[in-house]
């Protein structure tokens, strides 16, 4: 964290007139990982600015879970800019209160790179403090939407179920659940149902990993 006023930074941000000081403020903003900045960062979202919104998802993912209720609360359903960023930075924070937005955006989003940090965001959920039955049903949920998520049209998508699913079939599943995730890395590594090569190998790279 760092030692800088955070209001300070905040003003700066709010003053900035052109895109270099926006994205320099938010820069600013996003290293001094301070609680106070989350709703501003998450504000800088649905700027159009790139650059900026990169460094506020930086900050909202180095944040953590201090970020996440002030992204559910203020993600904006009407730009489609400022969603795209807030998925991506739900999936870096692994926080399950993101589990419904990243459900959401891996079945129905535009975009093909929301998807596919949907999909990687369903794989990388941390659940340690939660019980058991909760995580179970969690995992449940997460494998659903990944089995779904194995048709997506797109290969960048189809390769992010795969990495998913191989961070989530060590978990204790129950046994159809496992067999289902299973056979679902054997199809998108079989020629026969998938076709783009990179796919079917990370595929067979994850059944000869959890084999092994």
């Amino acid at each position: 964290m760092s030692s800088a006023d955070p209001s300070v930074l905040i003003r700066n941000l709010k003053e900035a007139d052109s895109p270099v000081g926006l994205l320099q403020a938010t820069r600013a903003l996003a290293t001094a990982c301070h609680p106070e900045a989350a709703v501003h960062l998450v504000e800088v979202l649905g700027f159009n600015n790139p650059g900026a919104a990169v460094a506020a998802v930086e900050g909202l993912v180095a944040l953590g879970t201090a970020a996440v209720e002030p992204l559910l609360t203020n993600i904006d359903g009407y730009n489609y800019g400022a969603r795209a960023w807030a998925v991506r930075a739900l999936s870096g924070i692994g926080d399950p209160r993101g589990l419904a937005v990243l459900e959401e955006a891996l079945a129905e989003d535009i975009g093909p790179s929301v998807r596919r940090a949907a999909a990687r965001g369903l794989g990388q959920l941390r659940l340690e403090s939660l019980p058991q039955e909760e995580r179970s049903a969690i995992w449940q949920r997460c494998l659903t939407g990944l089995l779904a998520g194995a048709a997506d049209p797109e290969w960048v998508v189809r390769y992010a179920v795969v990495v998913s699913l191989e961070q989530l079939l060590p978990h204790p599943l129950a046994a159809e659940q496992h067999v289902r995730g299973l056979a679902q890395l054997e199809g998108l590594a079989a020629p026969a149902s998938e076709d783009t090569l990179v796919v079917r190998l990370r595929a067979r790279l994850a059944l000869d990993n959890l084999s092994g």
